[in-house]
């Protein structure tokens, strides 16, 4: 079986101290998600994320490592998919230039909202884990 590796980024910003989730929505699919993309070449899942993001939203962002989040599925195609998510903490007033042929939309969602937009389950579920970790690190 082949498995195809990704990385990205669960990005979010502070906005008056709430937690704000960055969903993109797929340009030739229904799917929202997670700025992330297809590992290449000898890159690491770091490198992966930071050019991923910036290639889909134009941000460039600073991966927090501490916190990854692994998901594994199969495709409809029969191959594997392996993918890590990390966080990514931008700026408020964060520009935002989606990527035309591979984002349609793009939003801020708190995380009720986000929750409701992702489109699968394994992906609600590391939003749960994410969400988690962040209220943590972002306590008053």
């Amino acid at each position: 079986m082949i498995t195809e590796n990704a990385s990205g980024a669960v990005v979010y910003r502070l906005v008056d101290n709430q937690i704000q989730y960055l969903l993109l929505k797929s340009a030739t699919s229904h799917f929202w998600g997670f700025p992330k993309g297809h590992v290449e070449g000898d890159e690491t899942d770091l490198q992966t994320a930071v050019r991923e993001i910036k290639e889909e939203t134009s941000l460039v962002v600073a991966i927090n490592p501490e916190f990854h989040a692994d998901l594994d599925y199969d495709m409809k195609n029969g191959h594997h998919k392996h993918v890590v998510l990390y966080t990514s903490l931008v700026p408020a007033d964060s520009e935002i230039k989606r990527q035309v042929e591979e984002i349609s939309e793009f939003g801020w969602f708190d995380y009720k909202i986000a929750r409701e937009r992702l489109s699968y389950d394994n992906l609600k579920g590391l939003l749960d884990q994410a969400n988690t970790y962040l209220e943590d690190q972002h306590a008053e």
